[in-house]
């Protein structure tokens, strides 16, 4: 979801053109399309530098950076300031005087408007090679020397740069359909396609918004969330609504299913205010789904993470797990179970740990009956407590049995806003001979490394993996050793 900018009481529209999303257009002076934003504020001339993480890219007026999206490297563009702060101005291109060779149509009508996508305006090697500068360079700017190769796990044929989400949120307008919310506002983007989600998931959104207005106003939904396996053969379904009434949700949800038959689970969830966490209050049908990856079967149920990239996720876990092997490993964030279901084929034993509700499950029943032990509990909680001593709320309570107690391998795959300093102090002083650190954010990625490091760490390698074709987001896979 994109922060607010400032919006014109009238912007100016253009023809919606779709094309194909290799076609080059070397004149093309369309920023986006179907609409361009304009402004008040007169427009200025800039020379557009280069990319930066968050989508946009990196010009300079006077001296001072400014930040266009919609742009690319090389080009000359009139734009307008939407916002300026001390550091830093951000701005909209109203037009492009001079187009980069790499500018192409985007493939989607929404693009310009929806606030998914960021780099659909150009061919997928110059994406690649926005995220490896990007990369680089966030990780040196935290004070982290980055190795001569970079290596990328991207998409190995075209169409892999497409159709690839398993998982996509939309909200609904005032006039009951579904959308994205704006990249240059919260409203919501109605949207009539998504290229780079799975087909399934792009007819249930059509369906749903069709079925939902059959039973307005008994049920006021205001987003809802789907999550379809790989094969598209399942779905899940969370609605989400802002009363706490449920009545006819089981209706609404047999009316979806007859026109999706893969609607396999829904469930309606009452969101979440101040200090109070969202709530589910109803249920229909399946409470998870069975996600075929890397060999093997796992359940996910409603809510909890997964990969979001269908055609990556058997590579990214052999990217994290290849070459290690031993007594014992820890998975930490490990969600349900994708790495350390795999580690159990490599280790003596593994720790599985994870606090999310909506995992924990799932995570069990993906450890059964293999030398994987899942422990409900929070990562910082785990480490603080000391390894050598079983933590309360174990979902299995075998860690007593013989072993090693420090680890031979640590994975860790944090949310967004990274481990943290006193988690990465502690892994530090628990020194494993080898950390894999999976990161879907390059600052606090940056930030964990250099304590890693400053604790005796060795950078091994660094892989970019780009799960997330045609937006700025990246994750990246980081091997260490101890030196």
């Amino acid at each position: 979801m994109k922060p607010s900018r400032k919006q014109s009481a009238k912007p100016e529209r253009e023809k919606a053109v779709v094309s194909h999303p290799n076609r080059k257009n070397k004149n093309a002076a369309r920023v986006g399309h179907p609409q361009v934003l304009r402004v008040s504020a007169a427009p200025l001339l800039v020379e557009i530098e280069k990319p930066i993480y968050g989508g946009a890219f990196l010009a300079r007026i006077e001296g001072k950076a400014v930040f266009v999206p919609l742009t690319l490297p090389g080009e000359q563009a009139r734009v307008r300031i939407t916002q300026a702060k001390s550091g830093y101005a951000t701005a909209e291109a109203e037009e492009i005087l001079r187009a980069a060779p790499e500018r192409i149509l985007p493939a989607c009508p929404h693009f310009g408007l929806c606030g998914g996508c960021h780099y659909q305006h150009t061919d997928y090697a110059t994406q690649l090679a926005f995220k490896q500068a990007i990369l680089r360079e966030t990780l040196e700017r935290g004070g982290v020397v980055a190795p001569d190769e970079i290596a990328v796990l991207a998409a190995e044929f075209p169409f892999q740069s497409w159709a690839y989400r398993n998982r996509i949120r939309l909200a609904f307008d005032a006039a009951g359909n579904l959308g994205y919310r704006g990249c240059r506002s919260r409203a919501v983007v109605p949207v009539r396609e998504c290229p780079i989600a799975a087909p399934l998931l792009v007819e249930a959104v059509q369906a749903f918004a069709q079925v939902a207005r059959g039973f307005a106003p008994t049920l006021r939904p205001t987003e809802i969330a789907l999550f379809c396996n790989a094969a598209e053969s399942a779905l899940l379904a969370t609605v989400f609504t802002a009363s706490p009434a449920k009545r006819r949700f089981d209706e609404l949800a047999q009316a979806l299913h007859e026109q999706i038959p893969a609607l396999t689970g829904a469930e309606l969830v009452v969101e979440g205010y101040a200090s109070q966490p969202p709530r589910t209050l109803a249920r229909w049908g399946a409470v998870s789904l069975t996600y075929r990856a890397a060999g093997f079967d796992y359940r996910v149920d409603h809510g909890a993470f997964f990969q979001v990239n269908r055609w990556l996720v058997d590579a990214l876990v052999e990217r994290v797990i290849s070459g290690h092997g031993g007594k014992l490993a820890w998975d930490l964030f490990a969600g349900v179970g994708l790495f350390a279901r795999q580690l159990t084929a490599r280790f003596d034993r593994v720790l599985a740990v994870e606090s999310a509700p909506s995992a924990t499950e799932a995570l069990k029943e993906n450890l059964r009956g293999t030398v994987g032990v899942a422990v409900k509990a929070e990562t910082l909680a785990f480490l603080s407590r000391g390894h050598k001593s079983a933590p309360p709320g174990l979902i299995h309570s075998d860690l007593a049995s013989p072993g090693p107690t420090a680890p031979n391998l640590v994975v860790v795959d944090p949310p967004r806003s990274g481990l943290g300093a006193e988690t990465s102090a502690l892994l530090g002083k628990i020194a494993a001979p080898a950390v894999v650190y999976v990161s879907c954010d390059p600052a606090t990625l940056a930030r964990d490394l250099r304590e890693l490091i400053a604790s005796g760490y060795q950078i091994q390698s660094i892989t970019l993996v780009d799960l997330f074709p045609q937006t700025f987001h990246l994750e990246t896979v980081v091997h260490l050793r101890r030196s």
